[in-house]
């Protein structure tokens, strides 16, 4: 059995005290070792939903990391403080500085030192193919193919030859989970695009996709948008059920809950699922 838990969110289970931020990380429970995927947006709401959770950062095996950008990784000093030379497993690209526009200013919007700080503190696992981090959890790697429309905000930038252009996510990855049922995706951002992730891992993986949890980042999308991801897949995964949460956005929250019924569901911080 696998546990997966939802310790950081934008939103938390009611009567809870756990610390809600914009950021998500997931502590995954298995027989072979706890991961870890992402870190929230700061290293105090980590701390903190961790011990309210029961969940100690000496029983982290290994970390993933979707991408770079802070909500994702503004935590991980929580973790470094504690467990220099850990196991990271990320995307080769994750690195390249991120830059977000505002009011006409690039502000830093990735890891909040430069990349030798941590670099020299950890076991980092740069591969952009599929990787299997402990027996039967997988990263996707790098999602090259997309056919689809990618999870994007308009702010989004990086650097080429000094000029800011606007980023391509290359760093961007989600986790694949097999099970005796089927396989488990369990998203970060999916800047990649969720359709496009999906079908990255029907051609890397074998398997019925039977869940998908996590932030898909419908946020921006208008809603034309978000009925062609859920009809696309209905098609591409037709048994799954859906664990939101994060960057999905409450317009496709409520979508998904109208078009899939007691099969999507808002996953909180506080949340467990058992597979």
């Amino acid at each position: 059995m696998v546990k997966i838990t939802c310790v950081t969110d934008n939103a938390a289970l009611e009567g809870c005290s756990l610390k809600t931020e914009h950021g998500v990380a997931f502590w995954i429970a298995a027989e072979k070792g706890n991961v870890l995927f992402d870190t929230g947006a700061s290293a105090e709401a980590l701390n903190a939903n961790l011990r309210q959770l029961g969940l100690r950062i000496d029983d982290i095996d290994a970390m993933a990391l979707s991408h770079a950008h802070y909500d994702h990784t503004g935590g991980i000093e929580a973790v470094l403080g504690r467990r220099e030379g850990l196991a990271i497993y990320a995307n080769a690209d994750i690195f390249r500085p991120k830059y977000s526009k505002h009011d006409g200013s690039y502000d830093a919007s990735g890891f909040a030192l430069q990349a030798e700080a941590y670099i020299s503190r950890a076991d980092w696992h740069l591969q952009d193919g599929p990787t299997e981090i402990i027996e039967g959890l997988w990263t996707t790697g790098r999602i090259t193919e997309r056919e689809y429309a990618e999870g994007r905000s308009a702010g989004h930038f990086v650097r080429e030859d000094g000029d800011f252009v606007a980023d391509p996510y290359l760093d961007d990855m989600s986790l694949v989970l097999k099970t005796d049922a089927g396989l488990v995706v369990i998203c970060g951002c999916c800047h990649a695009g969720i359709l496009n992730t999906l079908a990255h891992v029907r051609s890397h993986f074998e398997g019925d996709m039977i869940a998908i949890l996590g932030g898909i980042h419908l946020m921006p999308a208008e809603m034309p948008m978000i009925r062609t991801v859920i009809s696309t897949l209905k098609e591409m995964a037709p048994n799954a059920r859906y664990w939101l949460n994060h960057c999905t956005g409450e317009s496709a929250q409520e979508a998904f809950a109208d078009a899939f019924k007691e099969k999507a569901h808002h996953f909180k911080a506080g949340e467990s699922i058992r597979f």
